[in-house]
């Protein structure tokens, strides 16, 4: 069995009811997202705050710590511990963070919504990761993915303002959905979840529904994850970057439409799929 760290499971109420007027001065009551901050403690020595909807705070927890190569094991992670009380998750490693000052010391601010910075290090990584070649992702299962998403149910629907994130197999079965103020915070939960779950990323897809950015692109390759799809778009640098390391981006996936960017030898075309996308359009 993979080593798990000793979690906590706190919850807490992810939407808040607020009174509004409309157009015509009519009063009404709507559910809008809550955000709140996550002051994160490593070895009782604070490091990030991250503003987070707190749907799923351990795993944001693990994944980011994972995704800025703070921890490189799940192994040197004892226990986790989220206190909403007081905002703040405790983390407890077997031996501390080597050079913790000096590596988080030099950061990047990137686009992200809410805390978007990644510690510098990280583009220097980009070219000791190496995504799977053989991988395939076929245009039916690209279809069912995005037919998926748009049948979950989700904090949008109900009080929009959020950003979804989701991994799925390369058949298009859904494995995790995370919604959260910010992409990256989803994205790092994501990973935080894939880590306790021993899981590899090579064959699997990752959706979006904010935009690739070059952080979006880095964190998905070191996830190992040849695919990432989007409902919006991306970026210059994402888009550079997503061809540096090979990987496959696709952008404005709706319906039955879709653009492929980047890694284009690894989506497989179904030639009986075209009359329908001709009938749609």
């Amino acid at each position: 069995m993979p080593h798990r760290p000793a979690l906590s499971n706190a919850s807490i109420d992810l939407t808040h009811e607020v009174d509004v007027l409309d157009e015509r001065g009519r009063c009404s009551t709507i559910a809008i997202p809550s955000e709140r901050p996550l002051t994160v403690y490593v070895d009782k020595r604070e490091l990030v705050t991250l503003m987070t909807l707190g749907s799923a705070p351990e795993a944001l927890t693990l994944g980011y710590l994972r995704n800025q190569r703070l921890v490189r094991s799940i192994e040197e992670i004892v226990s986790l511990q989220v206190d909403w009380e007081v905002n703040a998750v405790a983390v407890r490693t077997r031996s501390g963070i080597a050079d913790i000052e000096e590596r988080t010391a030099r950061k990047v601010v990137t686009t992200g919504c809410g805390q978007g910075s990644v510690f510098g290090d990280l583009m220097e990584e980009v070219d000791t990761i190496t995504l799977p070649a053989d991988a395939r992702l076929a245009q039916s299962v690209l279809y069912r993915i995005v037919d998926t998403i748009r049948t979950q149910p989700s904090i949008y629907k109900q009080a929009g303002s959020v950003h979804g994130c989701a991994l799925f197999s390369s058949e298009g079965r859904l494995l995790y959905f995370i919604e959260d103020v910010g992409r990256h915070n989803a994205v790092d939960a994501i990973a935080g979840k894939m880590w306790l779950d021993d899981m590899r990323g090579d064959d699997k897809v990752f959706y979006t529904t904010g935009r690739l950015t070059s952080e979006m692109v880095i964190k998905g390759a070191q996830m190992g994850i040849p695919f990432l799809l989007s409902r919006s778009g991306t970026t210059r640098m994402g888009h550079t970057v997503a061809q540096r390391l090979g990987m496959t981006l696709l952008a404005r996936c709706t319906g039955k439409h879709f653009l492929l960017l980047t890694g284009k030898e690894r989506l497989v075309y179904e030639p009986h799929l075209l009359s329908s996308v001709i009938s749609l359009a």
